[in-house]
């Protein structure tokens, strides 16, 4: 289908918006840099087809969700301009195709790269329209094995079209002679996406949706098959979950429910063509499926390159091996105990999770503690905090479970644990429809002797064992009891669905995250020159904070932004944001921490949490941060912060056009090793036993200074 050109749309209007990109095209610049690391020849050959496949179900769920609103928006308010740009959602739509055109003709090039590259490496990816004898023996195989469980269906010409699911892919022919206009679909949603067979010292990958397109003739032996392609309709996942209002938890949890099967019915936003058909099929298949023609994107690469799992590897094709270290030294018991000394800072996926799971379960075997308090966002698929809750409550502490349902494409799993948590004899509860629950936050709660005391954690990410191994994220465990009482306040607030209205350690969202992180940036601004601000986060695009951070370069402020994917303020822009940098990180590890540094040295403040500067988490969603105090944790954090600033491996520098380009010269500066390196080797050992006599006292003193 004819697209138009990034080049053939209205110009960005640089007067209006000097300072500004686009929130959707800034996204497709970090997928492009994810794009790129399957690019990479430093990057091993297996782990590069992992990049690209990842790519791919990024775009996808970028269509779904970000084209899904666009779509709704251009029809709701067609003449909305977004702030950045001045562009109608139209405009934007229009903007995007052009842009994931461009890369389209990018993803072609290094999908035939990469299959070379295997070639060279004994690893073919079968090539049916250049298939061996030998090849074609095996493959004939495999089809056998594989037709008992085909369904295919003839759709005759004036017949309803059948529905397509969500990114399911189906295989697509047209009937020639007398059957004009009509067609034969092959659904592969029950079918394994890959097969690896090993013939002569060579492994060979079948995909599954070729294979049967491929022997599409031997299913239809009196028709006659035209054109042919392998196909997927990406959906609107815009589904207004806010107006799922619900009286009770269980009711809206029912709601939850009805809404994830509306999802998948929803309308199409894109339809993906793996293959090459005529102008007229496909103009065809549009109308059929009701998908605009611009939405229509052809290629020769595969829907779905997801089979680098499959292969067996030879050495140097996948990253060496790096577990998180189990960095606390601390036998069952001790944890507490030291927490109540000294705070502890966990960074993974350098440092193992294992000692907060352990914490829980030294809670629960200590009989002064009366319950635990969290909130669960993402869990594993067997979780093993999950499993720590519920021994929990089994050993009769109170355990209360704010277990948000909103978690994007987890909301089912999030509803089955709920389940079994209730049924495990949790309190479990619920965010509210209009306001997402997207903290991180635990309370231990202890009372001895009529004292009550607390340990609260809060941290950067999920309590998930899985992605703690994939995802730079920190966890702060602590005994500070002024934090405890802002967490205690969060956890009463929860359980009548609202959200506290006092607090004075902690930054909750929508409270005081966006008024105390402007507060702190005023503080820097006024010290103009000597001012410095450095900030990490996933994504930013609140007009607020931006226009606040270019006021603090204005006046001379040094400002460091370490932000992985959207970043909508263009640095360097002289007399406007010129004072600013911008860097973004993809590399072996997902960077998913949030930090905020005010100031230096002394009158250095360090805070961590779990929002971006995004408007919906300043303002739409509960986040909580934590200021960092401890001198040895204050200097765990901002090593993350030299690190990056010296990354120019990894790092990708933003210009003020809003494209990144990398610096030269960077081997051996990727801050994700560097990280590695320093925090596997943080160890926390148990607190000292209490030191008697004046010379202990004082040689501890100093010690600790």
């Amino acid at each position: 289908m004819p697209k138009k050109k990034e080049a053939d749309l209205e110009p960005l209007r640089v007067d209006e918006h000097l300072c500004f990109v686009n929130r959707e095209l800034s996204w497709l610049e970090f997928n492009r840099r994810v794009l790129m690391e399957a690019a990479d020849d430093t990057v091993p050959l297996l782990e590069r087809l992992k990049f690209l496949s990842i790519y791919q179900s990024n775009l996808r769920e970028f269509f779904m969700v970000r084209i899904g609103a666009l779509t709704h928006k251009s029809e709701l308010v067609p003449d909305d301009r977004d702030e950045m740009t001045g562009w109608t959602p139209s405009e934007q739509i229009e903007h995007v195709l052009a842009k994931v055109t461009e890369q389209d003709a990018l993803v072609e090039g290094i999908w035939t790269g990469l299959k070379q590259q295997l070639a060279e490496n004994s690893i073919d990816v079968i090539d049916f329209k250049k298939i061996s004898k030998v090849d074609e023996v095996m493959a004939r195989k495999a089809f056998r094995d594989l037709k008992p469980m085909l369904s295919p269906r003839i759709i005759e010409s004036g017949r309803p079209f059948p529905f397509l699911w969500n990114e399911e892919e189906y295989v697509i022919a047209s009937l020639t002679g007398a059957r004009t206009d009509s067609y034969v679909l092959v659904p592969t949603d029950r079918l394994p996406g890959y097969r690896v067979f090993e013939i002569d010292g060579r492994q060979k990958v079948i995909i599954t949706s070729q294979l049967i397109q491929h022997y599409l003739q031997n299913l239809f032996k009196t028709l006659s098959i035209g054109e042919s392609a392998v196909i997927s309709v990406v959906r609107n996942a815009d589904t207004f979950i806010s107006q799922l209002k619900a009286d009770d938890f269980d009711g809206f949890r029912t709601k939850v429910k009805t809404m994830l099967k509306m999802r998948n019915r929803q309308q199409p936003v894109e339809l993906i063509i793996s293959g090459k058909i005529s102008r007229e099929m496909a103009d065809d298949l549009c109308a059929k499926l009701s998908v605009p023609s611009n939405r229509v994107f052809q290629s020769i690469v595969p829907i779905s390159t997801s089979f680098a799992g499959q292969i067996k590897p030879a050495p140097g094709m996948k990253y060496s091996e790096k577990k998180p270290v189990l960095t606390v030294k601390l036998k069952k018991g001790e944890i507490m105990k030291t927490v109540e000394k000294r705070d502890i800072l966990l960074s993974f996926p350098f440092q193992s999770i294992m000692p907060f799971i352990d914490l829980i379960y030294e809670a629960v075997d200590d009989p002064d503690v009366t319950s635990i308090e969290i909130t669960l966002y993402r869990v594993a698929a067997s979780s093993k905090v999950a499993a720590a809750l519920a021994y929990a409550v089994a050993h009769g502490k109170k355990v209360v479970c704010l277990l948000e349902l909103q978690a994007r494409f987890d909301e089912q799993n999030n509803i089955d644990f709920s389940e079994v948590l209730q049924e495990a004899g949790c309190e479990v509860i619920f965010g509210k429809p209009e306001r997402k629950v997207h903290s991180k936050l635990m309370l231990i709660t202890k009372i001895k002797d009529g004292r009550t005391t607390h340990i609260t954690q809060v941290g950067t990410g999920n309590y998930n064992e899985v992605t703690c191994e994939q995802y730079c994220d920190l966890s702060l465990i602590t005994a500070r009891e002024d934090v405890a009482a802002d967490a205690e306040a969060a956890f009463e607030a929860f359980k009548v669905g609202g959200i506290p209205s006092e607090i004075s350690s902690l930054w909750i969202a929508p409270v005081n995250f966006k008024s105390s992180v402007l507060s702190l940036l005023d503080r820097e601004k006024e010290k103009g020159s000597h001012g410095r601000v450095a900030i990490k986060v996933n994504s930013m695009n609140d007009m607020d904070i931006m226009n606040k951070l270019i006021e603090c370069s204005r006046a001379g402020v040094k400002v460091e932004l370490y932000i992985r994917g959207i970043c909508c303020l263009r640095p360097g822009i002289p007399d406007e944001t010129e004072n600013i940098t911008v860097k973004s990180v993809v590399g072996r590890w997902l960077e998913h921490s949030r930090i905020f540094a005010f100031g230096r040295n002394d009158d250095l403040r360090i805070f961590m949490g779990s929002g971006d500067l995004l408007t919906r988490n300043l303002e739409n969603r509960v986040e909580i941060f934590i200021e960092v105090v401890t001198p040895e944790t204050r200097e765990q954090v901002m090593k993350i912060f030299s690190a990056m600033r010296a990354d120019r491996e990894k790092g990708w520098v933003m210009a003020p056009d809003g494209t990144y380009y990398r610096e030269g010269g960077g081997e051996g500066t990727s801050c994700q090793e560097v990280l590695y390196d320093y925090f596997s080797t943080l160890t926390v050992d148990a607190v000292d036993q209490p030191e008697k006599g004046l010379l202990a006292r004082l040689f501890g003193r100093l010690r600790l200074n």
